[in-house]
Formats: C-alpha cells, sequence, structure tokens
C-alpha cells in the first residue's frame, strides 16, 4: 500500500493532524517509535492551555496559541477529554515586574487575546485567598485552561484510528529515502518493522524532529532538549489554588507555575535545564528543592508532606544548524521543504505547542494542500470519541446504571482513584489498546493516587496478562524491558521451562 501522507511522531501535535487528515477521503498512517501514543512530551508536561500573551506577536507561536485555544471546546465535547477553562494569574512583586506584566497585556492583546485585565495585588488575592502577601498585581487572563495532555494525546489517536489512520507502533524509523522518479513526491520510510510509502510525510517527531529531517536530506536544524522538573501534590491539597498561577516569564520560560489539575492534584513546575541526552528524564534533589522553593514565592508553605509524585518532561527547543550554533530559532518550524518536495517539518513544538496542536493540525492540512495533495470530504468521518466512562466521577444513581449495564465497574482495582475492572478492560480493548501498565495509567488514572499503583499494579499486571495472553513475567511498565516482575522472578521461571 501506498500512504497519501505517513505522520511520524504519535504525540499531541501528530495525533491531531492524524484526526485532522481521518476527515478525508485519505489513506494516512502514524509511525511511533514507542509502544503507545503519548510516549513523549505530550505525556509529561503542565496540561496548560495557554491565553496567548507569551509568544512575540508575528510568530508561529503566537498565531497558532490564539487560534488552537478556542478550539479546545469543542475538542473536549467532541472526543470526551477533560478540559476546564479556569483562567490563569501571572504575578508580580514589584515595579519591574509590573512593567512586564504590561508588556505581557499589550503582547497578548496584539495577539488577539481577548479579556486581559491587570490586577492589584488585593484583587488577585480576592481570587485566591492563599496567594503570596508580597504579590504585588498580576495580569489575569480568563481563558486560560487545563486538560490531560495524555487523555487529549489518547482520544485523537483513538478517534483518528476509528476513521481509518492506521497506526505502526514499536516502529522506530531507520532511514527515509525518495521513491524514483525523484521529481515526483514519495518516500520509502524504513522501520524497524519493515518498509513504508508514502506520497508525503509528516515530521511530528518532537525531540528527534532534526534527526527525521537529516534522514530525509531535508532542513538542517537542530533540537536541544530542555528538561523540567515537576512535583505532584494529593487531591487533599486541592484548596491550594482555583487557577494557573505563574510568575513572571524569564529567559528560559514561563517560570515554575502552580496549577490545579483536571483530575483534582496540584502540579508545581517546571524548572528549566538544557541537557544533551532527550531520553533523560530523571529527577534530581536540587531539582525538586529548587521547584518547591520556587513554588512558595507563589504559595507560602506547600505542603510537602502531601508530595505523591515527581517527573520531569523534555521540552524540543529548536536551533540553528552549525554556522549559527547556539542560537534559538525562537519559533515553530511549520513549512515544506524548500529541497524535499512533499516533505513537511512539524518541529521545535515547544511551549504552547500542546495549546496550539489543533491550529498546527489545520494548517499542516492546508501546506499539504497547496503542496499538491487532493482533500475530499470522508462522508463516514464520525467526529465522536466515546472514551472511558469514569465510576468515580458518576452520581450515585449513574454509578447504580453503569453496575447494572456491568457489573464490573463494580469491582474496584484501583482504590486511591476508585478506578474499576471495567474502565481498565476498556483501557487495554481500545482501538489502540494499552499494553502496559503506564498505557493502562494514562487512560484511566489507575496507579495515580496516593499509593502510586503501590497496592493496584498486581491486579493490573494480571488483567493485561489474561487479555493478552501472555505471561505476567512479560508484562512491563511502559514497553521495552521495562518488566513489572524482577529479574530472578524471571530468570527461575526461564529455569523451570528449560528443565521442563
Amino acid at each position: 500500500m501506498i500512504y497519501d501522507a505517513a505522520i511520524i511522531g504519535a504525540g499531541i501535535v501528530g495525533s491531531a493532524i492524524a484526526r485532522e487528515l481521518s476527515r478525508y477521503r485519505l489513506k494516512v498512517c502514524v509511525i511511533e517509535k514507542e509502544s503507545d501514543v503519548s510516549c513523549g512530551a505530550s505525556k509529561a508536561n503542565s496540561g496548560i492551555i495557554h491565553a496567548g500573551y507569551d509568544p512575540e506577536p508575528g510568530t508561529l507561536m503566537a498565531r497558532f496559541n490564539a487560534e488552537g485555544n478556542p478550539l479546545f471546546t469543542r475538542l473536549a465535547e467532541e472526543l470526551h477529554f477533560d478540559f476546564s477553562r479556569i483562567g490563569s494569574l501571572v504575578i508580580g512583586f514589584d515595579d519591574a515586574d509590573l512593567r512586564t506584566l504590561h508588556t505581557l497585556k499589550e503582547r497578548g492583546e496584539k495577539n488577539g487575546v481577548q479579556g486581559l485585565r491587570i490586577l492589584t495585588g488585593d484583587e488577585a488575592r480576592a481570587m485566591e485567598g492563599r496567594l503570596n502577601r508580597d504579590v504585588t498585581a498580576a495580569l489575569f487572563a480568563p481563558s486560560a485552561g487545563i486538560i490531560s495532555p495524555y487523555q487529549a494525546t489518547w482520544s485523537l489517536a483513538e478517534n483518528a484510528a476509528q476513521n481509518g489512520v492506521r497506526f505502526f507502533l514499536n516502529s522506530a524509523v531507520r532511514g527515509i529515502t525518495r521513491e524514483p522518479p525523484e521529481d515526483l513526491r514519495g518516500f520509502v520510510i524504513t522501520t524497524g518493522k519493515g518498509a513504508i510509502r508514502a506520497r508525503f510525510v509528516i515530521n511530528a517527531a518532537g525531540l528527534f524532529a532534526d534527526e527525521i529531517s537529516r534522514m530525509a536530506g531535508a532542513r538542517d536544524f537542530s533540537i536541544i532538549p530542555r528538561r523540567g522538573e515537576y512535583t505532584l501534590l494529593d487531591s487533599n491539597t486541592r484548596g491550594l489554588t482555583g487557577r494557573v498561577v505563574f510568575q513572571t516569564p524569564g529567559v528560559l520560560g514561563k517560570g515554575v507555575l502552580v496549577t490545579p489539575t483536571v483530575d483534582g492534584n496540584i502540579l508545581i513546575g517546571p524548572s528549566a535545564d538544557d541537557c544533551e541526552d532527550k531520553r533523560y528524564t530523571d529527577t534530581t534533589r536540587a531539582g525538586q528543592d529548587f521547584v518547591i522553593q520556587q513554588g512558595e514565592r507563589s504559595f507560602p508553605g506547600i505542603p510537602r508532606r502531601n508530595i505523591i509524585n515527581s517527573f520531569a518532561g523534555v521540552r524540543a527547543i529548536a536551533y540553528h544548524p552549525a554556522e549559527r550554533a547556539g542560537e534559538p530559532v525562537g519559533d515553530f518550524i511549520i513549512e515544506e521543504d524548500s529541497a524535499v518536495r512533499g516533505f513537511i517539518n512539524v518541529a521545535g513544538i515547544s511551549s504552547p505547542g500542546l495549546t496550539s496542536a489543533p491550529a498546527i493540525a489545520l494548517h499542516v492540512k492546508h501546506l499539504l494542500e497547496e503542496a499538491g495533495l487532493t482533500f475530499t470530504p470522508n462522508p463516514d468521518f464520525i467526529p465522536l470519541h466515546r472514551g472511558i466512562e469514569s465510576f468515580r466521577n458518576a452520581d450515585p444513581e449513574r454509578k447504580a446504571q453503569l453496575i447494572a449495564e456491568n457489573p464490573l465497574y463494580g469491582r474496584v482495582i484501583c482504590r486511591c482513584e476508585m478506578i474499576t475492572e471495567a474502565e481498565i478492560l476498556q483501557a487495554v480493548r481500545g482501538v489502540i489498546g494499552a499494553e502496559d501498565l503506564d498505557g493502562v495509567k494514562r487512560r484511566t488514572r489507575a496507579g495515580m493516587g496516593r499509593c502510586q499503583g503501590g497496592f493496584c499494579s498486581p491486579r493490573i499486571t494480571e488483567i493485561i496478562s489474561r487479555e493478552r495472553s501472555i505471561p505476567m513475567i512479560h508484562v512491563t511498565k511502559n514497553g521495552g524491558s521495562s518488566f513489572i516482575l524482577n529479574s530472578r522472578l524471571r530468570e527461575a521461571k526461564s529455569t523451570r521451562e528449560v528443565c521442563e
């Protein structure tokens, strides 16, 4: 088969593009090196739908942030992922910060952001009563919101798959060549699972977009990873803040924020450290101390005893090639390559990439159309994705109905988050089903509570083993060799099998 378009990367941007293209009579595939969607930067960010006052006017960042923000209302309704437009505050402590807040307001208004207001410190504390008494001013943006980034990515990807998009998981790209004759658009993409042919290629490979571009002989740029650490508080701290609270931004980004999550926790972070290893997502004592200290500038007395998890994400920052080494591009790279026609780079998608994703998808569709791809509407397109209905969030009457319809809704597996066996089975049996514990976690929140999977992991391992018809020793945490059962148990099992 020759696909009309092959998308490399199944993060929020690649999945949004896939879903947009599935509206049309096209043969589309997504190629992903990991065992699931949303396994890169998309799974480990703050989940903020930014208002759009931060990007410089005239940039792609500014354009797609402003265009993407309002699209989430309809997307969340159609795809049934959690979204709450709670608003944000950027707080300041002195006259210099106040000048920065006015600059951000003017910038936002140029970008088309509505409803921006400068507040006094007292007005800000009237909104958020636990805000630091030293806050003297704040920028209020009512259009900011929060989502679960991995839930949204999975919803987009599954809806794309429902509409005919083929997903090749565990398929790292090893090479890209032009299909002869080279004057016609066409590519052969070599993966660990064989060759895939496509007329157009969309490079949405996140941290590895520079390597994919070089494989195709397209634009030369570098992705320098910027690692950011976060800390997560238990849901019993949800009263700390009801809005996203930033501090005035610095050179390396928007700074440390404190925000509620759509699941009722409090998230604090990120730090910002440029590093060389794109896979380096370890947390450090210094990084966690920094995040908490900065968070306490916004909300003094953060209850450290309620920290239930910490993690790090890596952002993809685009830099110019060797002759301009060390100079960041300062914007998204979204273009059909001038030398390799039919190859479209969607790279350097750092913040506000999550917010921009649905608008980027529309723009990529426009680029493909300009490049010669014909778009005929698909009359069978299904815009709705049901998702997995949450037992925890249902009212008592609905809970009784769910159990009556499916008794497995009455069997709680994850006690911290009240996740039932029915929900876990839906996650495993989905169109893009979870293959490991982290996949189940991203779809259902099983294992995300106070005990962080201490009680429910064995039960979930058993369910995955049963549903996938594999031994429990083959079940992994997040693919690869991250086996749940330790090496001694695995070796003992292997020895018994040899002896038998």
